[in-house]
């Protein structure tokens, strides 16, 4: 069924209370009377409140109407923010140079208003070494503490020790942060050069995608893990005998 009002011709009632284009309360009228107006203003007469007795009608421009009511609508979507969880695996004995990349990952991930999620795993021997782990997660949490916090604490699930971060900046904020950034960068530019420079504000947008393209896949599809509740924290284990 259309959610689209009806218009003009399409209005099929004997009188309608009518509205003036600058919100004028015209009173009831014959619905000829209104087209007439409509005519004469070279307006449309727009249905916006079809239930009531009479309906209420409207002279406006439509085609200017919905375009704006698009773009209102665009804009709110591009200023959502859907907070999305990301996943970050590691092995307990993770190389230095690998632990350093997966830190950067989780880094950005933070900037951009994402909580993380640190999964720990475990495999053979390892198993019996959860301390490891434990070490592995405090370690990462103390890297990451000026961009971000510990939601979730550490805990096993089956062969896997998971640890959930929550970012100190909110993804709003972020995201405003990022074109206020790329926005002054662009400026520095033209003052600099005297017009712009279309690589560089290219790249200055692929910024500001990476921050506000989590929207879209919030939208699209689902999350890309499940939240993971809060727990209490997991007591540091001894290291095992003859380990």
């Amino acid at each position: 069924m259309s959610t689209e009002p009806r218009i003009n011709d399409r209005i099929r009632v004997p009188e309608v209370r009518l509205v003036g284009p600058s919100g004028e309360q015209v009173g009831i009228v014959p619905l000829a009377k209104a087209l007439e107006l409509a005519q004469e203003y070279d307006l449309d007469l727009v249905e916006v409140a079809a239930t009531a007795r009479p309906p209420v009608c409207k002279l406006m421009d439509y085609g200017k109407f919905k375009y704006e009511s698009a773009m209102k609508a665009r804009e709110a979507r591009k200023n959502q923010a859907h907070t999305v969880i990301k996943e970050m695996k590691l092995r307990p004995k993770i190389d230095p140079h690998d632990y350093d990349t997966k830190k950067g990952h989780v880094v950005r991930f933070l900037k951009q208003g994402d909580k993380v999620k640190i999964t720990i795993m475990f495999r053979g021997r390892e198993q019996s070494r959860p301390e490891l782990g434990f070490r592995l997660l405090q370690r990462l949490a103390d890297d990451v503490q000026d961009l971000g916090f510990v939601e979730s604490s550490p805990k096993q699930d089956g062969r896997n020790m998971i640890m959930v971060l929550g970012p100190h900046k909110k993804k709003t904020e972020a995201m405003a942060e990022a074109r206020a950034l790329a926005d002054a960068r662009k400026a520095e530019r033209q003052g600099r050069t005297g017009g712009s420079d279309a690589a560089a504000d290219i790249e200055d947008e692929d910024v500001v995608t990476d921050v506000e393209d989590v929207v879209t896949e919030a939208e699209d599809a689902p999350a890309e893990a499940p939240a993971v509740e809060a727990d209490a924290p997991v007591e540091q284990p001894a290291a095992s005998q003859g380990a």
